[in-house]
């Protein structure tokens, strides 16, 4: 684990707390405590009060491993950082309820014809049920081995709790208030939570500035338009591409979880990414499975990570326990019914038997070792380990992969089923799915493996990451242009009155959608990476979970994106001029247009109080003096 950031405590300089601020970051700082005989127990929540009593329950069973790690020494003492997502307010019967709310979202929204209104009413809808539905843990872990102890040792976790998925901000955070805690305690807390009460609020997809006592955080947000919507619809999620377009600053985040280690968690499955991302695209169920809670997480965060720039609409859960209570209803599925589309991080091995219905299962990672480093590199023929970076090539990948004990290998893996990892941990994939999109071999070629160093690994990491996930990123992109022209927004012509309504966008009918599709193509880039059955592709995303969030807030944002060019053409239209070369029909027109526009301006800019009482009076509006006609206020409210 990387060292944390020097962090002094000086109570004469530590801010006061603002709670409201502190909302906008973080719901709570959590310290559990690991005890024998009652179990996990929450020793400090701060704030205090923020949390509810099944909350504090579910949050200290998810902060803690399966078990204790027995690969290390005597009186060691082992950190490890993970994240686990649960949904708020949680109980069976609404968990049944979600699960069937999943499963039928392409019958709760139909996909034969997409007006304006019912976009936007659903849009509405949908995004007031997501209000804080989800919340994050940031975990830091630590487990000390003392066989003076009862059980051989004793763990504790600190906790962060926020509804935002900025593993950016807290993975370094955690690296800070972990130690601290553990050093001065509680009160580690405390100043840590004043801190951040002080930070700007958060804006999505820029890079920010965070101070912490004497460091300061410089983090990469996500962009708005992959993260939950709770406010409506932001603006800037028009930088959103759904168009052949990359952004010329690599760094410049597009998805959720950026900075995850997509290379290292597939290393050894990095022929499969392209099945991975498909089934995620679709939302097909994903049990991945893992050694430890970190690899776990890590897998789960890369994977949702690979489908950027789209919305990822899946419930993904980084790391999942026996203890959640959805866990009972998902184990309660019976044969011949659906599995929910989720994406499930667990390390405990019992999970292959109670979820056996899933049809997909990853195993990803190594279990810890007992002595040191492996080498990562190979051997020459002389038994030394070269530090010289090297080519990751396609050969190398592949040439255990068409040997034939690996191919009998692969065969006995198929034969076993994912039960075999109950006797040994082994990186592979079980699943029926058969895969559209063809693995692009140039991309893994240049992939390159970094040797024994760690510090030249961790360089490398970051060179092979930047390569997939751009690489990834492309591939979506090009994958959603063709529903681009249904985003497409209109200006006024020169020389136009543009107090006129603005043209509707165009409808959307997956029957029309697929035939044009299938006429024209998806376009070369596609083409060439995918099979013949590419339409089958495009139909199941269609009927799958992300399609419809994803095309509800792509068509809200670019109504809101016409609709602003159309205002912005009505400002600078010299009024004057435009009604002499009108009849006096037009100008009658226009003037109906101008009052119906004005009065949506007033029901966007009025408080609540007076917006209610012109509705309780339905008195018609009118001007009668040159302030009324800015303002545009009713004849009663004037008077009174």
């Amino acid at each position: 684990m990387s060292q944390s950031p020097s962090f002094k405590v000086k109570e004469e300089l530590s801010p006061s707390l603002d709670p409201e601020s502190l909302q906008r970051w973080i719901v709570a700082l959590c310290a559990i405590r690991f005890d024998l005989e009652q179990g996990q127990l929450v020793e400090v929540c701060y704030p205090p009060g923020c949390l509810t009593h099944d909350e504090e329950l579910e949050i200290a069973y998810s902060s803690f491993p399966d078990s204790i790690s027995q690969q290390q020494n005597r009186s060691t003492i082992h950190d490890c950082i993970f994240f686990f997502r649960f949904r708020r307010h949680l109980k069976c019967q609404t968990s049944n309820a979600t699960h069937s709310k999943i499963t039928e979202v392409d019958k709760e929204f139909s996909l034969k014809s997409i007006d304006k209104n019912s976009v936007s009413k659903r849009l509405s809808s949908t995004s007031s049920g997501n209000v804080s539905k989800y919340m994050y843990g940031f975990v830091f872990n630590r487990q000390r081995h003392d066989e003076r102890l009862k059980r051989g040792g004793e763990q504790k976790s600190v906790v962060i709790l926020s509804h935002s998925p900025y593993s950016s901000v807290f993975r370094p955070l955690l690296q800070i208030v972990g130690p601290l805690y553990f050093d001065i305690g509680k009160i580690a807390l405390e100043h840590i939570a004043a801190y951040v009460s002080t930070w700007p609020a958060p804006v999505p997809g820029k890079l920010m500035d965070l101070p912490i006592g004497n460091t300061m955080l410089k983090v990469n947000l996500p962009p708005a338009h992959s993260l939950p919507m709770e406010n409506g619809v932001s603006l800037d999620e028009s930088a959103a591409p759904v168009a052949p377009f990359l952004p010329n600053n690599q760094y410049i985040p597009q998805g959720l979880f950026h900075d995850s280690d997509l290379f290292g968690a597939f290393r050894g499955l990095l022929l499969q990414l392209w099945l991975l991302w498909e089934l995620l695209l679709v939302g097909e169920p994903i049990l991945i499975i893992a050694p430890t809670p970190p690899q776990c997480c890590e897998a789960v965060a890369s994977l949702v990570s690979l489908v950027a720039p789209l919305l990822c609409s899946v419930d993904f859960r980084p790391y999942f326990t026996i203890h959640d209570p959805e866990f009972a209803c998902l184990n309660s599925i019976r044969e011949g019914e659906t599995f929910p589309p989720m994406v499930l991080g667990v390390t405990n091995i019992f999970f292959l038997k109670a979820l056996r219905k899933i049809p997909h299962i990853v195993s990803v990672g190594s279990p810890p070792p007992s002595s040191n480093r492996v080498p990562l590199s190979t051997r020459s023929s002389t038994g030394k380990v070269s530090n010289r970076p090297e080519s990751l090539g396609l050969q190398q990948l592949s040439l255990q992969k068409f040997s034939p004990s690996s191919l009998l290998n692969a065969i006995k893996l198929r034969r076993e089923g994912p039960l075999c990892l109950m006797t040994q941990h082994k990186e592979a994939i079980w699943t029926t799915y058969s895969a559209t999109t063809k693995p692009d071999t140039s991309i893994l070629n240049r992939l390159i493996d970094a040797g024994m160093s760690p510090r030249v690994e961790e360089s490398m990491s970051v060179v092979n990451n930047e390569i997939l996930r751009r690489h990834f990123l492309e591939l979506t992109i090009n994958f959603l242009a063709p529903f681009g022209l249904y985003f497409r927004t209109t200006a006024p012509l020169e020389g136009s009155s543009p107090y006129v309504d603005p043209p509707s966008l165009p409808p959307f009918n997956a029957d029309e959608f697929l035939a044009s599709l299938s006429a024209r193509g998806p376009g070369k880039f596609i083409l060439k990476r995918m099979k013949s059955n590419w339409l089958d592709f495009y139909r199941r995303f269609l009927n799958g979970p992300n399609f419809m969030p994803w095309f509800q807030r792509r068509h809200a944002v670019a109504e809101q994106e016409q609709d602003r060019l159309w205002r912005h053409a009505r400002m600078k239209t010299d009024i004057q001029h435009l009604i002499s070369k009108m009849s006096e029909l037009e100008v009658v027109d226009s003037f109906c247009v101008i009052e119906r526009l004005l009065l949506r301006e007033l029901l966007v800019n009025y408080p609540p109080r007076v917006l209610q009482l012109c509705f309780q009076l339905t008195v018609p509006f009118f001007c009668c003096s040159n302030l009324e006609m800015e303002v545009l206020i009713p004849r009663q409210l004037v008077t009174n």
